[in-house]
């Protein structure tokens, strides 16, 4: 059975997308607004803008993930998930205060070159991949992240960092960020 093929141009070009419009809204974003809350968060704008990149990053590691449980048997990888999921608690909070904590060291003048860095890098995985690889997949845990499903091809990770950065995007309360 032949594997369908993966838009590899669409995948890339939604990289590339948020990685300009970030950049975007680190030069547009008002001294006065970094510390001001966004919406629907407990966190500051400058807090929310590290979270997403921390999506890109995390997504970065998920990808070796999916490498390799993508080539065992799917058992390990349900295990794997249920593990996680029972452990959402402690993730939501270690997740929280992490971003938090993380957006003193990345702040608005290194989150910009760090999100380059990850992007650049998973381009660079994209351009190797096989269609083999995009097909293999892993269990996630599901109650994490709205955009993770119970089971993810490496073709859904590499579209969830973009789906985890739009979801935040409308939380900013950054001068004409808000999307309709």
């Amino acid at each position: 059975m032949s594997q369908p093929q993966i838009d590899r141009e669409a995948l890339n070009a939604d990289l590339e997308r948020a990685r300009r419009d970030f950049h975007q809204l680190l030069a547009t974003t008002g001294d006065d607004e970094w510390a001001a809350r966004s919406d629907g968060t407990r966190w500051t704008n400058e807090e929310l803008l590290f979270h997403m990149v921390f999506g890109y990053m995390i997504a970065q590691n998920l990808l070796v993930l999916v490498r390799l449980f993508g080539r065992l048997p799917a058992g390990p990888s349900r295990a794997y998930a249920g593990l996680l999921n029972a452990a959402t608690r402690p993730f939501d909070v270690i997740n929280f205060y992490g971003s938090r904590v993380a957006a003193k060291v990345y702040n608005r003048r290194r989150m910009g070159p760090k999100l380059d860095r990850v992007i650049a890098s998973m381009q660079r995985s994209l351009r190797q991949e096989t269609d083999a690889d995009f097909a293999r997949g892993m269990h996630y845990p599901n109650r994490w992240d709205p955009y993770f499903h119970e089971y993810m091809t490496l073709a859904d990770v590499y579209r969830y960092p973009g789906q985890h950065y739009d979801h935040h995007r409308n939380q900013l309360t950054v001068t004409g960020t808000r999307r309709p």
